[in-house]
């Protein structure tokens, strides 16, 4: 079901708006959209369900100082070892 919605925006944002729409070969309004479909990650619930196992682990690395180059470095000493 749709519902209407009324945006006061900038001329020029609106004129920009409508060049990118045409040369993506959508609406203004489907772009809008496409935006605040975004959002429905943020406030509805994820569905699925994790086990035990990753349920007991979540949060486990929150304030430690691990980081993505760490991961790099274990696979790096995994596979080329």
């Amino acid at each position: 079901m749709q519902e209407k919605l009324t945006l006061r925006l900038d001329k020029n944002i609106v004129r920009h708006a409508k060049i990118v729409a045409k040369k993506r070969g959508k609406s203004v309004s489907r772009m809008v959209e496409d935006y605040f479909a975004l959002f429905k990650k943020e406030t509805e619930p994820d569905d699925r369900q994790l086990t035990p196992i990753v349920r007991s682990l979540k949060g486990s690395l929150r304030g430690s100082e691990a980081e993505v180059s760490d991961y790099h470095r274990h696979l790096e000493k995994k596979h080329l070892a």
